[in-house]
């Protein structure tokens, strides 16, 4: 039997704390992991694209999962598909479920812990001020989770849809600003979460001491910081490989002077951020992984279980 999970379902079941725990164990791990994921994107003959990332493994997980989702950026939601959870056992399929929500939660949880991680010592002289460039639904679970660790209470937002960052501010408070230099200017920590194919901000737009986490670099074509900003800062990645290969070191107009120096999960493992750019910039730029997946749909499906929630149907009759 296989269960089916709404979104409904998947938010009645998900808490931001025992999410971030389940990715922060996940990247403590990473290193353990048996087998690479793969990123497979495909073009399409419409306005959008198809990826898949599979499988996801997590040691002392006996399960994968295989995710499948239409990316459409002129559409709402911009992102639709299922998440299949298969046993490890068998490969009897556990669940199917709503991607969009675990790629919302994964993703924007996984990039306030990586945010929280470069930015806590800083963080200790005061309130920094908090910009969002991008009002969409992986900025709204950034600032839920940078709120699981602490107060943010001076928040920036611009999006390109005033309506949008209007809306946003009305959920979580502070104003809207006119353009992402305008947040860059005014804020310590900066999250970008949009479909930009350009950069938005360059090395001029920062100032020493600031942070910048990029989610619009999860594929080809999509570059929201200039080369010039990412050579000047400490910059750490999830994945290193797929970094240089579909994310923000491809993407940043093919400068060798542009490394990363160090992945999360390495951090983690190394117990403190050891920052060496003198600047004082770091940088968050992850790809999203698929183990990220399993993480919190293995969460969700044993949750879902313990209390019976979803719907259960057999395939196979």
């Amino acid at each position: 039997m296989t269960r089916l999970l709404t979104r409904s379902d998947l938010l009645s079941v998900l808490d931001i704390g025992s999410c971030i725990e389940v990715l922060r164990d996940g990247f403590r791990n990473d290193d353990r992991i048996p087998a690479p994921g793969l990123r497979v994107r495909g073009d399409l003959p419409f306005p959008g694209t198809a990826t898949a990332l599979m499988p996801g493994l997590l040691p002392g997980v006996e399960a994968y999962s295989v995710k499948i989702n239409a990316k459409f950026p002129g559409a709402l939601p911009a992102l639709r598909g299922v998440i299949c959870l298969h046993s490890g056992v068998d490969g009897s399929l556990l669940a199917l479920m709503d991607s969009a929500t675990i790629t919302a939660w994964r993703t924007g949880l996984a990039a306030a812990l990586g945010t929280q991680l470069l930015t806590r010592a800083r963080c200790a002289a005061g309130d920094p001020v908090v910009g969002v460039v991008g009002a969409g639904a992986q900025a709204e679970l950034m600032v839920n989770g940078l709120r699981h660790f602490r107060d943010v209470r001076d928040l920036l937002v611009h999006d390109t849809n005033v309506d949008r960052a209007a809306a946003f501010v009305k959920r979580h408070g502070g104003r809207v600003a006119g353009s992402a230099a305008e947040i860059a200017q005014a804020s310590d920590t900066v999250l970008l979460a949009t479909w930009s194919r350009e950069p938005l901000l360059g090395l001029a737009d920062a100032h020493p001491g600031q942070h910048f986490t990029t989610l619009g670099v999860d594929e080809p074509g999509k570059q929201e910081l200039a080369a010039d900003l990412l050579e000047a800062s400490f910059l750490v990645v999830d994945d290193h490989g797929l970094a240089a290969s579909t994310g923000v070191l491809a993407e940043a107009g093919g400068s060798s002077r542009v490394t990363a120096d160090a992945s999360l999960g390495e951090l983690l493992r190394r117990g403190r951020p050891n920052q060496e750019a003198p600047s004082g910039i770091t940088v968050y730029a992850p790809v999203g992984l698929p183990w990220q997946d399993l993480a919190v749909a293995w969460l969700a499906h044993q949750r879902a279980e313990a209390n019976g929630l979803g719907r259960k149907v057999d395939l196979l009759s």
